[in-house]
């Protein structure tokens, strides 16, 4: 088969690097892709946005499967635009992939059909939005409506800090058409917990437990990031938990979807709060997320081309999705400023120098001649296997040591908490 893989970051890099492994695969693309994922498949320069641009080379060139990974072009419709023209898509149709594409749309699915989320408001009205945070005080979570590459929530620990945060989305265009209309909800307290789930639109089987670290530095402080670096699975997800998770809120979100008549395909992600009372819905996505991916994929022992065929031809349940034991972890590896300002093109040393036993997914790389150079925030994903969460994560930090670039930056301290 002659596969597409729509996207260019680590996430796609790990994407690329199963989907290499599967024989069924004869020809690998991606587009736009990365210095890394050139590696593994030959990359195509068109933007993951443009859609009809891509949708046009796929068909001259004869692509028989398409995997949309980002979320961008999801919202936009792609998926349904590859079916319209004939390809098979991975990934939810525009109709479905609304569930994070609008934080209003989710948090009013998970109100209508009783799954268990924080308490909210939501609001077009910067004068409503806040009176409500004087009325309700901090902490308290501000959240964009729409995609804003994973940076669009504030967690508030004070009323100034939440009032700035609406007046940054809701007038100074921070996420531009994304934070016209915000969220508003409870702080919700615990252990957080990340699972994504294959999906058929009838069946889910959900991946391994992750937990992703999104501040920027160490002790969870600073900006939030797109991610910082995960690890899988996650202790807190005990099996008891996972059973309450499945039925009180991955299958009533399937069949919320379906009675919405927008039944799911794809990888659907449950951003898990593991409160006092029970687990609850922090949030969705409608794809991988990122850097989770490329732990999961590590750890994954079936081939993934398989798994995505059968999200689409809705025969998921035919499927034996297995795992390999022990735990996964994965360091990211940052732009110095990130994810504010920084600079591009600094030349990577030391990737020849990386174990062969890790695997080094490139984020944002592309090639000057015979070197590397950053182009990106996020730039590389270190990412190890060990026999346990101490061992993965002690591979991952040594399979960092050689590498380095121009103000580089990382935070020391993830899975720390379980490893100490």
């Amino acid at each position: 088969m002659k596969v597409l893989v729509v996207g260019g970051g680590g996430r796609e890099h790990a994407i690329c690097w199963k989907l290499a492994q599967s024989p069924s695969v004869s020809a690998l693309f991606c587009a736009p892709g990365n210095a890394g994922i050139a590696q593994v498949a030959t990359c195509i320069p068109i933007h993951a946005t443009e859609v009809e641009k891509m949708v046009y080379w796929a068909v001259e060139n004869s692509m028989d499967f398409v995997v949309v990974a980002p979320d961008d072009p999801l919202a936009l419709g792609m998926v349904d635009a590859f079916e319209e023209a004939g390809i098979p898509a991975f990934g939810p149709r525009k109709n479905a992939a609304i569930i994070e594409a609008s934080k209003a749309f989710s948090k009013e699915l998970m109100a209508k059909y009783h799954i268990p989320t924080a308490k909210y408001r939501t609001f077009t009205s910067e004068a409503e939005a806040h009176a409500y945070i004087d009325q309700q005080g901090a902490p308290i979570v501000v959240k964009a409506d729409g995609l804003a590459l994973g940076k669009g929530v504030t967690v508030a620990y004070s009323t100034d800090e939440a009032h700035n945060a609406v007046h940054e989305m809701m007038s100074s265009g921070k996420f531009g058409v994304s934070g016209q209309k915000v969220v508003i909800e409870e702080c919700m307290e615990g252990p957080e917990v990340t699972v994504l789930a294959f999906a058929d639109g009838k069946t889910v089987v959900p991946m391994l437990s992750s937990q992703d670290h999104k501040r920027a530095f160490d002790n969870n402080l600073g900006p939030n990031t797109g991610g910082m670096g995960a690890f899988c699975p996650s202790p807190n997800y005990t099996p008891e938990i996972a059973q309450r998770c499945m039925e009180e809120i991955f299958l009533p979100t399937m069949a919320a979807m379906n009675a919405e008549n927008r039944p799911f395909q794809g990888v659907i992600y449950f951003g898990l709060m593991l409160t006092a009372d029970g687990p609850k819905v922090v949030e969705y996505n409608a794809r991988f997320g990122d850097p989770e991916t490329q732990p999961l994929l590590s750890m994954l022992d079936t081939d993934l081309m398989e798994i995505f065929q059968a999200c689409v031809n809705g025969t998921l349940d035919q499927v034996d999705i297995r795992w390999k034991e022990g735990a996964a972890c994965c360091l990211v590896l940052a732009s110095g400023g990130y994810p504010l300002h920084y600079e591009r093109g600094y030349v990577i040393s030391g990737l020849d120098k990386v174990p062969e036993w890790a695997q080094v997914f490139h984020a944002g790389t592309k090639r000057s001649g015979k070197d590397y150079v950053t182009a990106g925030g996020r730039v590389l994903g270190i990412t190890a296997v060990g026999d346990n969460l101490a061992d993965a994560v002690a591979k991952s930090y040594e399979a960092a040591k050689p590498v380095q670039w121009q103000d580089m930056h990382f935070r020391t301290d993830i899975g720390k908490v379980w490893v100490d």
